[in-house]
């Protein structure tokens, strides 16, 4: 019986380090996907953030340039908006237009930023919820 009631228990959401391994193949693959050119990563993650009370968070970041280089951080991100859809499904927690891009993956716990900054240039940057660390 306390078998039945621990095995229940135990699928309560990825940990810290597994939403970020996540997050890290979503970035990279979403990159890969864009066929986005000199890719460099600007935050590898791989350390527990606290955020109190036994719970942590991961981030991650890349850069890379895009083939057009007059192509402008608006129409950037909405070409890495459309790739994403073929990465993983994430919901749009917040786009006012000319300003980043904030999407949210439910299932993974995981948020990702699609900030490019200029001309030509990628920018995606992301983060783990707070989630226990272990």
């Amino acid at each position: 019986m306390a078998l039945l009631v621990v095995s229940g228990c135990g699928d309560s959401g990825p940990t810290a380090a597994e939403a970020g391994e996540t997050l890290k193949s979503h970035i990279t693959e979403l990159m890969k996907e864009r066929h986005a050119l000199d890719v460099r990563i600007t935050d590898s993650g791989g350390r527990d953030i606290p955020c109190g009370e036994g719970k942590a968070k991961r981030t991650f970041a890349a850069v890379g340039k895009d083939s057009a280089e007059q192509r402008g951080p608006d129409n950037l991100n909405d070409l890495l908006l459309g790739a994403l859809s073929r990465v993983a499904s994430y919901r749009i927690a917040e786009d006012r237009g000319n300003a980043p891009i904030r999407l949210a993956n439910d299932k993974y716990k995981t948020v990702i930023i699609l900030e490019s900054p200029g001309n030509g240039q990628y920018g995606v940057r992301g983060e783990t919820e707070c989630l226990p660390n272990s």
